[in-house]
């Protein structure tokens, strides 16, 4: 597979030169294997390998053994890559000893967080270790020939599915995903007792997708109690297949706001493959799925930011005034709606009026649309296209 130059990679260097460890957490197929094959190292492992694993769960001395031996022939600290070190999670231990002592430098990767975050455990070596994320291509780390709305709507932004040239292709690998990761080890991974309520959550949670999510009403059309359902979307977020959004809740007004979070699938094709939906992006629901891609751009892109942005969105209880997203940029909001149009009027901002009326600490809200450049439609309020809304944050 051609490698694609992740941004994310700057990041691992700059914790690297400053003697810390690093920690990379990423979905399956974000590209976490890929991307540390571009940068050298002493020693690399991988716990994807059942040979391997299994030779260090029986003794992880052996491991131990290995890296003080490669201590002893450098000149410098050594950099050791594992890869999937949620299969044994144990091995959080052996690393603090080994940074502490000054034995060793490492990058631990893992397309899981549930089991490294399982109280009196594990110990996420804090102070000693940067955590990254990898998330699925930006808009910016896409190749130019690869900024097709349509097809980025339809089968997402995985770097093994961007490089896929036939549609069949994209949506054969897709399948492949669906049928060994999400359906075999995200239940494996979550020791789910129930497998056919797992199954229906997981299909009814990819359509609703960016939706405002009442546990209580999900678990009258599954059939099991809303703690259960709750606990599925942990799995979700803890196996990084969901992102969980809060709602502003902040307001000087009277206006009584939402208390009730949304979830974004991490990528839209597995989105779409999970909700069992075809390859037309349909019309009813096609603006949905341009809100999520924007969401999710701008998630995607705070975690490649040097400043600790946040992403919320903003409704009240009864839905008469609602923005898609708000981008707190350390306590300045930016509104943000997203508008599948090459034609935006101001009428498409009343939502964002109503916002920057509302809230002292914002002066400028924007449209995400289609237009094929910024356009300034009032006062503070601009039309920005798609491919451009990494400027919000960078």
């Amino acid at each position: 597979m051609h490698y694609i130059p992740r941004k994310i990679e700057q990041n691992i260097n700059v914790a690297l030169k400053r003697n810390k460890s690093v920690l990379l957490l990423g979905a399956r197929q974000t590209g976490k294997t890929t991307l540390l094959n571009q940068i050298p190292t002493d020693l690399y492992i991988s716990l994807a390998l059942p040979t391997v694993r299994q030779r260090f769960e029986k003794d992880l001395a052996l491991l131990l053994g290995e890296i003080e031996a490669l201590h002893t022939k450098k000149a410098k600290i050594p950099l050791i890559v594992i890869d999937e070190v949620q299969k044994i999670p144990e091995i959080m231990d052996l690393a603090q000893d080994l940074i502490d002592r000054k034995k060793a430098q490492f990058i631990l990767t893992g397309s899981s967080a549930r089991k490294l975050k399982q109280p009196g455990k594990i110990n996420l070596l804090p102070g000693r270790v940067v955590a990254l994320k990898l998330t699925p291509l930006t808009i910016s780390e896409l190749p130019k020939d690869k900024k097709n709305l349509e097809e980025l709507l339809l089968y997402g932004t995985l770097p093994e599915i961007i490089t896929q040239s036939k549609s069949q292709d994209k949506e054969t690998d897709l399948i492949s995903y669906i049928s060994t990761y999400l359906e075999e080890e995200v239940r494996a991974e979550a020791l789910v007792r129930n497998v056919g309520s797992f199954s229906r959550f997981l299909e009814l949670a990819a359509s609703e997708s960016g939706n405002i999510i009442n546990f209580r009403k999900l678990s009258q059309e599954i059939g099991v109690a809303h703690t259960t359902i709750a606990a599925y979307y942990q799995i979700l977020e803890d196996c990084l297949i969901a992102e969980r959004i809060e709602p502003l809740r902040h307001t000087k007004t009277r206006r009584r706001l939402t208390a009730l979070p949304k979830y974004l699938f991490f990528d839209l094709g597995v989105r779409r493959l999970s909700a069992n939906e075809g390859t037309k992006l349909p019309a009813k629901y096609i603006g949905s799925i341009f809100e999520q891609f924007v969401g999710l751009e701008l998630i995607n892109s705070i975690n490649l930011a040097a400043e600790r942005y946040k992403i919320y969105f903003w409704r009240d209880v009864n839905g008469s005034s609602e923005v898609d997203w708000i981008l707190d940029k350390q306590g300045e909001y930016i509104p943000i709606e997203t508008k599948l149009t090459s034609n935006p009027t101001i009428k498409d901002a009343k939502h964002l009026q109503t916002f920057l009326a509302e809230y002292e600490n914002t002066d400028k809200a924007y449209i995400i649309c289609t237009v094929p450049r910024k356009i300034k439609l009032h006062e503070g309020i601009y039309a920005l296209p798609w491919q451009e809304m990494g400027e919000l944050i960078f």
